[in-house]
């Protein structure tokens, strides 16, 4: 009997049990969709992480951290500001920088009227909104000229609405607000930031000039260093650090913050949770597995007579045991291909509501139907060689 009529006499025997076939499939459905989903689903919870931690492509960071010696030596280094602005157009000479990313931020009360809410002041450069950006969701972005004139404009996030506003009042944009004791005219609104590292913060973003004037402080908290192409970041970020060093007379104050390094290591502790869980989810098609085993027992009894009928009309042990192999596969196969379309729609929906890239990993998805099909194998040799070794004439006396 060839493959083909022992996969058709397979459907024939799960369409005569529809239901006990449907039933015996879920276990296997659950374990592949579960496995599918959780991966996918990992998978793209990493790819955020580690976009949160790197940041725009080609960037790299500065920071500040002058060694004990330095420290004993002078006490006050550490209040000392880390970044000039002389800094920055330092590190503007150096061939392989594109763009200097300088950020300043202080935490201020907010004022509108007789309402006031905290916030998170930040200054930054005409650099930030190329590298960066701001998405603006009404009003107009910082320009040019803001920047050059140190104009009293401010950016700030659509969660001050519900801060500083009347109730009958929802409009932002045109508001002039306090910002300490210095008033900014609010040029633009952009979205709550809602990632996992804001916590949904309110944030005013002033140019770099206003804001120095706000504080009055000429410091710089934050650099990021954009270069001109990806084999160039390691050797911009290098040199930035050496001439921040040399400018200062420092030792190694100034260094790199390698977030690569940081993410990947971000993204491994993100594939063991996933590899763990997809492995608990994956105990779903062993159960699944022990279901089909038991089914194949019920269904060898049930057609006993039918085996002998075949026997006698000279089918072989190796015929007999390939007929129920295959059915055992046909059982398995089906359900991982169901729990396949399940499980990628379920990673779908969780990546549109959790906003990140829904990844869905081809080698998962092969490798789980491949998985089932084995299932199918391992708990089917029982029911099969059971089947293959009953006697002729005892299984046509059967009844």
């Amino acid at each position: 009997m060839s493959v083909l009529e022992n996969i058709k006499m397979a459907f024939a025997s799960l369409r005569a049990h529809k239901m006990r076939s449907i039933l015996t499939m879920l276990g296997i459905i659950i374990g592949v969709g579960s496995v599918i989903a959780v991966v996918a689903i990992g998978q793209g919870g990493e790819a955020v992480l580690k976009t949160q931690f790197t940041g725009p492509a080609n960037t790299v960071e500065l920071f500040y951290m002058p060694s004990d010696e330095e420290i004993e030596a002078n006490p006050n280094i550490l209040y000392e500001a880390a970044f000039t602005p002389d800094d920055i157009s330092a590190i503007e000479t150096i061939p392989e920088v594109d763009k200097v990313v300088a950020t300043s931020s202080e935490s201020a009360k907010v004022r509108y009227r007789q309402n006031d809410t905290d916030g998170m002041i930040m200054g930054i450069n005409q650099a930030y909104i190329d590298v960066i950006g701001l998405e603006i969701a009404e009003g107009r972005n910082l320009l040019p000229a803001d920047f050059l004139g140190g104009d009293r404009v401010a950016i700030v996030t659509d969660n001050f609405a519900e801060d500083i506003l009347e109730e009958d009042d929802e409009v932002l944009l045109g508001k002039v607000i306090y910002v300490g004791e210095q008033p900014v005219e609010i040029i633009g609104v952009v979205e709550s930031d809602l990632s996992i590292f804001s916590f949904g913060s309110n944030t005013v973003y002033l140019p770099m000039k206003t804001w120095q004037s706000v504080f009055a402080k000429s410091e710089i908290t934050e650099v990021s260093i954009k270069a001109t192409g990806p084999d160039e970041v390691q050797l911009a970020g290098e040199k930035a650090a050496n001439l921040l060093n040399q400018i200062h007379d420092q030792d190694e104050a100034y260094q790199l913050i390698n977030m690569e390094e940081i993410a990947e290591g971000v993204g491994q502790i993100t594939r063991i949770m996933t590899i763990i869980i997809s492995s608990i989810a994956g105990v779903s098609l062993l159960v699944g597995g022990i279901g089909v085993m038991n089914i194949m027992l019920v269904s060898v009894t049930e057609r006993t007579r039918e085996i002998g009928v075949r026997m006698s009309l000279g089918a072989t042990r190796g015929q007999i045991l390939f007929q129920f192999l295959i059915e055992s596969m046909t059982l398995t196969l089906i359900g991982g291909i169901i729990g396949m379309g399940l499980g990628t729609g379920a990673a779908l929906l969780v990546s549109h509501f959790a906003g990140w890239p829904p990844l869905v990993s081809i080698p998962v998805i092969v490798g789980g139907i491949l998985f089932s099909m084995l299932i199918g194998i391992i708990f089917g040799l029982l029911p099969a060689n059971k089947a293959s070794r009953l006697d002729p004439i005892e299984s046509l006396r059967y009844e």
